[in-house]
């Protein structure tokens, strides 16, 4: 899909702060505001998972933000096998309000990915508790990366606007 260049331009801005009106877009972007309207209508639609905000994590009380990898078991290889265990870890990875991304990834000899949120290190614990009980006959290793969102270590913040800069 080629994206025009004010489609561009709009994409960055709204990456910044999706809550600027269409006039103050307008004037930055130097065209009209009913343009800029409707070119983030047809972004909205075509490019867009909905607009929202980006909190400040351990304010909301997180504390803990996990990457975990499963390495799932061989024997998930045939395709039944697979379709069955997969439309089933959708159906509970949708019950799962902390999981704020999952995906199938590789590298290290994993192959999913999940990352997920939590309030202390109970709450973590019980998470990782109750996904082995739920996946244990279909994970062969799982290991997570505790990161501490309340700690001074926090360089750079989750955010999406770092990537405006890079929407050529």
């Amino acid at each position: 899909m080629r994206i025009r260049l004010l489609d561009r331009k709009l994409l960055r801005e709204l990456l910044k702060d999706a809550k600027r009106s269409d006039r103050e877009l307008s004037k930055k972007l130097g065209v009209s505001q009913p343009t800029v309207s409707r070119r983030r209508v047809q972004l909205e639609k075509e490019l867009s998972d909905g607009y929202t905000i980006v909190p400040k994590w351990n304010k909301l009380g997180y504390e803990i933000m996990a990457i975990t990898l499963v390495k799932s078991k061989s024997v998930l290889a045939s395709k039944e096998k697979y379709e069955s265990i997969r439309k089933k870890g959708l159906e509970w990875l949708m019950k799962q309000p902390n999981i704020i991304m999952s995906s199938g990834c590789s590298g290290l000899g994993f192959n999913v990915f999940n990352l997920s949120l939590h309030r202390n290190y109970s709450d973590y614990d019980e998470f990782t508790r109750n996904f082995k009980l739920e996946w244990g006959d279909a994970i062969e290793e799982i290991e997570s990366i505790i990161i501490n969102l309340a700690g001074p270590e926090v360089l750079k913040p989750l955010n999406l606007k770092y990537l405006a800069e890079t929407i050529e």
